[in-house]
């Protein structure tokens, strides 16, 4: 009897109803959960046997339907590690510190309200930590879109700080081409005997006993962020525009020859006929090895009592033609600049988050140090991610399985560092969806008394 039916009707009405008003009501309690997505309740008919004449009521089922593709208004934050996501994507998290076994449990948020817990680990209002492919010493990264055993909980606990050892060193310089000839060199006019000999400690510079027509001390940073002191000497040679040179420092042992008395490199440097550097006839190299403490590797090695490691750096006397570098003009010899990088020890400061999604150290020394790369995950279908408490998910069937990706790339959201995504809800629009199905279900009452007015009339024919 369609009577009864109306009553089944008018229930299914006030249950899906109820179930609208459960969805609304979690909307508007995470109107300020960081990276929420709004839910959407949908409602579609129940079809209860064959229609025909007799019209059978089947009623109403409401479904839900969570908006995954909308984007939260970013803000700013005062905080390094407030991380969210612009575009597709969410973030790897895990409940608890991964250890890369198959068995850890891995889900996925746009939760990026993270902080520094007592261990050091980066974890969001959820509880989760989060995950990120680890930059090896070399700055690389190696990541798989499809292993999650790769990824690494993030923790800055273990950081300490960091020195960095000089590896690039520039020198800008003028050498007066009015210098007098030394006598070690032949004389004012270059007739007598060439003395100088850089592989005699008795007849070098970096012996002492050669006085250099130019000589300066630059400072660099060993392995330990050590200062170290390096001179630089030149002496005019009867060759015109040639000088020698001689590289050398009081901390530098010579096991093997060429190098003696401490000294790093020696060679030649040239000028042309306008002043500018000669490379081609330049032989005092750009390439400065310097062997670890009591390696007896090369020519040059740290001195054995410092304990400290080799390093190779890089010297750039300038280019023909370009500017900055050695000249040799008519003016007083000058060190104009040097450039040396490196760094002492130095503590940790703070992180920074960029788009590409790297974790970067920061030192009080200036020191900038790539230590994580964030992935974004992509999903076929994100509405059909399994939600879960803490606002994360988990992967379905209907979700298809995730990709990760470099931010900003392949259809990935960029990561914005000291910003949170705001929740999708719209207060308003909710209110508004209150009205409507409070009214519903009100109107949802009306058919079951109305069925039961009906019934109590047909109860009463008997009388």
């Amino acid at each position: 009897m369609s009577i009864y039916g109306a009553l089944a009707a008018g229930v299914a009405a006030l249950q899906s109803n109820s179930s609208a008003l459960g969805m609304i009501s979690d909307n508007i309690a995470n109107a300020n959960t960081v990276g929420y997505k709004r839910n959407q309740f949908q409602f579609e008919t129940l079809v209860t046997g064959a229609q025909t004449a007799d019209y059978s009521p089947g009623g109403v089922r409401a479904g839900s339907r969570t908006l995954m593709d909308q984007q939260g208004l970013l803000q700013s934050t005062q905080s390094a590690t407030d991380i969210a996501i612009s575009g597709n994507g969410f973030f790897v998290v895990a409940p608890a510190p991964t250890t890369g076994s198959s068995t850890d449990r891995y889900l996925f948020s746009r939760a990026g309200s993270f902080v520094k817990d007592s261990e050091g680990y980066l974890r969001n209002a959820g509880g989760y930590y989060l995950e990120g492919w680890p930059v090896q010493a070399n700055g690389s990264v190696t990541s798989n879109p499809s292993d999650l055993t790769q990824l690494q909980s993030v923790n800055l606990e273990n950081l300490g700080g960091t020195a960095q050892p000089t590896t690039t060193m520039t020198i800008n310089a003028n050498l007066d081409a009015t210098t007098a000839i030394s006598t070690a060199e032949g004389g004012p006019l270059g007739t007598g005997p060439v003395t100088y000999d850089k592989t005699d400690p008795a007849n070098n510079m970096a012996g002492g006993t050669v006085t250099p027509d130019f000589s300066r001390s630059i400072q660099v940073f060993d392995s330990q962020g050590g200062l170290r002191t390096v001179t630089v000497s030149f002496l005019k040679t009867n060759v015109a525009n040639v000088w020698d040179a001689e590289i050398y420092s009081p901390d530098i042992t010579n096991t093997n020859p060429p190098n003696v008395s401490g000294q790093i490199a020696t060679g030649k440097v040239a000028f042309t006929a306008n002043g500018l550097i000669d490379t081609a006839n330049t032989t005092l190299t750009n390439n400065l090895t310097i062997g670890a403490s009591g390696s007896a590797a090369g020519s040059a090695e740290w001195a054995a009592g410092l304990g400290i490691a080799g390093q190779d750096v890089t010297l750039s006397l300038g280019s023909a033609g370009a500017a900055g570098g050695f000249t040799q003009f008519a003016s007083q010899s000058a060190l104009i600049s040097t450039n040396v990088n490196g760094a002492i020890f130095g503590s940790l400061t703070g992180v920074k988050v960029d788009e590409s999604g790297f974790v970067t150290a920061l030192f009080d020394n200036g020191i900038e140090k790539k230590i994580y790369q964030l992935p974004v995950a992509t999903f076929i279908n994100p509405a059909g991610l399994k939600p879960e408490s803490g606002n994360a998910y988990t992967v379905t069937n209907d979700s298809g399985p995730f990709n990760l990706k470099i931010p900003d790339t392949g259809g990935a959201g960029k990561v914005e560092g000291g910003s949170l995504e705001a929740s999708t809800v719209d207060i308003a629009q909710e209110f508004t969806s209150l009205i409507t199905t409070q009214r519903a279900y009100s109107a949802s009452t009306k058919i079951i008394t109305t069925a039961d007015d009906m019934l109590q009339e047909l109860i009463q024919i008997k009388r």
